[in-house]
């Protein structure tokens, strides 16, 4: 427990400077190919599902790791598994093989569907460090560390505050078909939040949830379609939790006049339709990992798993460019408070697929859209 203390402090104090680092670059101006002399690269990632510069889960992770590399003029490579959305654990493994085998000496992977590789591949390169991202620990690998999210808590904060700034009719959207747990907790805790922030206003809700389409996390015509056929009749904001579909989500936003909420990273930089994002420290956290690396201080974090929140500052709202006016960064601060505190818990256990077998909720109706 003291072990696990100390961790956690460290790794506040970590966020936050590297958060000011992350500020003060700009990853976009740092490049993603870079030429190695000899043909090895120390630092490696692996993408999940869906392209690299997702403007989301993929891109988020990658600026953390060529952010560190970059500062420190280490060599660094990005690796995408072998056949796209199709990739298979083979794929995957093959992927970290080769990262491995070119002379990573850290190999970021991303994604809950590395589990089955990664621990293939861990076992067999127990002197390469692997950092899992929305991931786990696994037994007598203490070469990994895993590291999570309270998605739900930022769901939850997303969540409240769109319905305390006015919208009565939403929508959810997410990633991995109902089986990725990070978008599970995104959207469970998306619902609390709207159901609270309801309750508090003596009002009721509708909400459209729905994993259709976006197992892939690819953007396509059909989950535009069922979008914009949302918005036609009715929806005014959606919650876009699944990476590349964003663009989806958003092409249908804009041609209908309807509001999106950003997911990972604040993607209103991405599309004026944008007016909040429920924030996970993705790159503050995979510099804070892959640090350890390099600094001799591995042994601290090597073979367990960490669950960053709220507590941690690492999950929240962007204050400075949400487009909402009746619910205020001062609100929002108090909300966050209460998570902080204890005052207010967000469950994170979601109900696979249809979140009605959550329920009943109280002030929200939620149309589970197959």
């Amino acid at each position: 427990m003291k072990k696990l203390l100390v961790l956690f402090l460290a790794l506040i104090l970590a966020l936050c400077s590297l958060s000011a680092l992350a500020e003060s670059v700009d990853p976009a101006t740092i490049d993603d190919t870079i030429t190695s002399d000899d043909g090895t690269y120390a630092v490696a990632f692996v993408t999940d599902v869906g392209q690299l510069k997702d403007k989301s889960f993929n891109e988020g992770t990658w600026n953390g790791a060529k952010l560190y590399a970059a500062a420190n003029g280490l060599t660094y490579k990005y690796y995408q598994p072998a056949n796209g959305d199709q990739a298979t654990d083979d794929d995957r493994y093959d992927a970290m093989k080769a990262a491995a085998d070119a002379g990573a000496q850290v190999i970021v992977a991303a994604g809950f569907m590395q589990g089955t590789a990664l621990a293939k591949a861990a076992a067999e390169y127990p002197d390469v460090k692997f950092v899992f991202i929305d991931g786990w620990a696994f037994d007598d690998l203490k070469n990994v560390v895993g590291i999570a999210f309270k998605e739900e808590q930022c769901g939850y904060f997303a969540g409240y505050a769109v319905v305390a700034d006015g919208y009565e009719s939403l929508g959810f959207s997410g990633g991995g078909g109902g089986t990725n747990p990070a978008c599970m907790r995104y959207g469970y805790g998306f619902i609390q939040g709207a159901n609270d922030a309801a309750a508090a206003l003596g009002k009721n809700v509708d909400m459209k949830f729905t994993w259709a389409y976006g197992a892939s996390f690819a953007p396509s015509a059909e989950l535009q379609t069922l979008i914009s056929g949302w918005y036609e009749t009715g929806t005014e904001v959606v919650f876009s939790a699944g990476g590349s579909i964003f663009s989806s989500i958003t092409a249908a936003a804009s041609a209908n006049d309807g509001a999106v909420i950003g997911v990972d990273v604040d993607q209103s930089y991405e599309s004026d339709t944008v007016i909040t994002s429920a924030l996970k420290g993705i790159t503050e956290g995979t510099q804070w990992a892959v640090a350890k690396v390099f600094d001799g201080s591995w042994d601290e974090i090597g073979g367990t798993a960490v669950s960053l929140g709220v507590n941690d500052d690492a999950v929240g709202l962007p204050e400075d460019t949400w487009q909402m006016e009746a619910f205020t960064v001062e609100d929002y601060l108090a909300l966050k408070e209460k998570v902080a505190s204890g005052e207010i818990v967000v469950d994170d256990q979601a109900a696979e697929n249809d979140p009605n077998q959550k329920g009943p909720w109280s002030n929200i109706t939620v149309d589970y859209v197959e």
